[in-house]
């Protein structure tokens, strides 16, 4: 009868482990949408590029487009924030993020905190538009709206010339 408690307690232990190791690898799936910032337009961009935890690698083995234009990221578990980027013209162009829309220079990135987007939603500000016409979007717990604009000759010239 000893024997049998301690191949229990020993399963229990095994278990319990298992359990905690499989939830420290656990991802985090974030769905995008990425909108026109001028129009509020659905965008299907051709890829997004992801930055994650404040470092330059671009990841996109973490983004899955999907047939409504929509892209599900996935996150490793350690994540905490995230950047991001869309593509237009076959990945050659980069989308300008409206939230820097009216900055000298659009190639700042914004960082996302993870766990607002789980919780919450997020929608990002759009600097983009002038109109009041348009309606702002929503964002469900998981999701985030991001509002982007192709780049335009104005965004390469702070590049270019000098101060």
């Amino acid at each position: 009868m000893e024997q049998q408690w301690r191949f229990l307690r020993l399963l229990a232990l095994g278990l319990t482990i298992a359990c905690v190791a499989a939830q420290s690898h656990a991802q985090k799936k974030i769905t995008v949408r990425v909108l026109d910032g001028r129009s509020g337009e659905k965008i299907t961009p051709n890829n997004i590029e992801v930055h994650v935890n404040r470092k330059l690698a671009n990841h996109v083995e973490f983004v899955t487009m999907n047939d409504d234009g929509t892209a599900e990221l996935t996150l490793p578990a350690d994540t905490t924030a995230f950047a991001l980027r869309a593509t237009y013209a076959n990945s050659m162009e980069y989308y300008v993020n409206c939230d820097v829309g009216r900055q000298k220079d659009t190639s700042i990135e914004t960082w996302f905190p993870v766990d607002d987007v789980l919780k919450d939603g997020v929608v990002m500000p759009d600097e983009c538009h002038k109109s009041k016409d348009m309606q702002p979007a929503s964002a469900k717990p998981g999701e985030l709206v991001l509002y982007v604009r192709r780049r335009s000759v104005r965004d390469a010239i702070p590049n270019v010339l000098p101060n």
